[in-house]
């Protein structure tokens, strides 16, 4: 079962934006918290946002708190990421996942961020 599919990355400049997607399916998307995650190489799986069912709250971690937001709709059962001011030490794989504190479900393929100039 494929529960995430996460797209929108690629090769950006330092300062620069990229909107990153997450089609779900074979869950109940509106009554799932969401999360987005980031794992560069050598380095292990961090979570850097979540967002609730209805949307109305959200949390991040510090190194993105103020570049970074997530956001959902219920009715395509799509999270976004919108990243910001990007910097060199943001490149990672990007994954999305289930749950507000931890994953819930199998990973998906996750979508490159490179920044460099």
């Amino acid at each position: 079962q494929v529960y995430f599919v996460e797209s929108g990355g690629g090769l950006v400049q330092p300062g620069g934006s990229l909107r990153l997607s997450c089609a779900t399916s074979g869950f109940i998307f509106s009554d799932s918290g969401m999360s987005w995650y980031r794992q560069a190489p050598g380095k292990e799986r961090e979570r850097l946002a979540a967002i609730t069912t209805n949307g109305r709250q959200t949390e991040y971690t510090k190194s993105v708190e103020g570049r970074f937001i997530i956001s959902r709709d219920n009715a395509k059962a799509t999270a976004y990421l919108q990243m910001n001011s990007l910097k060199p030490e943001d490149t990672a794989k990007y994954y999305c996942n289930s749950g507000w504190d931890g994953a819930t479900r199998d990973w998906g393929q996750g979508t490159q961020v490179t920044v460099s100039s």
